[in-house]
């Protein structure tokens, strides 16, 4: 146990600028290769629907349950008032969580804690596992926890150290590129029940409106983890 304990407290040496370019450019052909999207967007709807689950709890909302659907989309079903802050917050909470998560991931790298941070997202899923409640959810959350253990049981530190890097950049993002793939939905008119829409149905701001923010808060959040990043 002490061992173990050593391995997640361990700080890393600092990663050449080098080795953080090439996480980010791995990051970015994960996201704009249609093929390893199409199974990496479910990780993103992952960290969506927590994000949704976690500010629920936090508004002092009832969380019933997280659904993930083999179509990437998700479900995350609290109990509260219908309208509010409370409400507006969790609506809110879903588009930017992956930003905000990255922005976290690349302060923690910047503390030299590559390794505890992979740690930190395994527990994060574990607890995400409490509140699924299809199989197809649970298998999606299986399988990133049993990579994450592969990564952080088998791999040599310098390569966790590498895999963490892709990991904080993919979510930094996939933030901006899910919300702008949102938008392109909704100029369809498609997406009518998304997040923004919803908002707009409880406020005065449009969906528009509502996207623009979350798009804004993505972006600050790229342009800060990646300062982050190269600044170690």
């Amino acid at each position: 146990m002490d061992d173990w304990w050593r391995r997640v407290v361990e700080v890393t040496p600092p990663a050449d600028h080098r080795i953080v370019l090439a996480a980010g450019l791995v990051a970015v052909l994960v996201i704009a290769w249609s093929t390893t999207w199409r199974f990496a967007r479910h990780v993103v709807t992952v960290v969506h629907e927590g994000s949704h689950g976690l500010v629920a709890l936090l508004a002092g909302r009832s969380l019933s349950g997280i659904r993930l659907h083999s179509d990437s989309s998700g479900l995350t079903v609290s109990r509260g008032k219908p309208h509010g802050f409370g409400m507006v917050a969790t609506l809110f909470a879903g588009y930017v969580g992956p930003g905000l998560l990255g922005l976290l991931a690349a302060w923690v790298l910047g503390t030299g804690h590559a390794i505890g941070m992979l740690w930190g997202l395994l527990v994060l899923l574990g607890l995400l596992l409490l509140q699924i409640r299809n199989l197809y959810g649970l298998w999606v959350v299986m399988v990133s926890a049993a990579i994450l253990v592969a990564v952080t049981g088998w791999l040599p530190a310098s390569w966790q150290s590498g895999f963490a890097y892709v990991v904080a950049w993919f979510l930094l993002l996939a933030g901006p590129w899910s919300v702008v793939d949102l938008q392109r939905s909704r100029n369809r008119g498609r997406g009518r029940t998304s997040d923004p829409d919803q908002l707009a149905r409880m406020t005065w701001p449009g969906g528009g409106v509502w996207a623009a923010l979350m798009l804004a808060v993505d972006v600050g959040c790229l342009v800060v983890g990646a300062r982050l990043l190269f600044l170690r």
